[in-house]
């Protein structure tokens, strides 16, 4: 079985998930095996925080070129955006970016 840390690989710190803390969403790549279930379960043990709704995309790999024949394709990964509840704390990870 997976840990919570085998689910959630790293935070995506863009400037549109920069835009969202303040309405506390928060944006994760997680393995594309996990449900929206487990990658709740897993962002609530890891941070301790009360998540309301998982939204997941799964996002695919844009073609790449090294010269002139090999041409071939980044990876493909998911995505999930993560709400938390109004009384829930913020992830700490994300409250010195913004």
């Amino acid at each position: 079985m997976a840990t919570a840390y085998d689910i959630i690989i790293r935070p995506i710190i863009t400037e549109q998930s920069m835009e969202d803390l303040d309405i506390k969403k928060y944006a994760f790549e997680v393995a594309k095996s996990a449900n929206k279930i487990e990658i709740k379960k897993a962002i609530e043990e890891i941070f301790d925080v009360t998540v309301i709704k998982v939204t997941t995309t799964t996002v695919k790999g844009k073609k790449k070129r090294t010269g002139a024949m090999p041409a071939g394709y980044t990876k493909t990964w998911k995505k999930a955006v993560v709400k938390l509840s109004d009384s829930s704390k913020g992830i700490e990870l994300f409250e010195g970016m913004a």
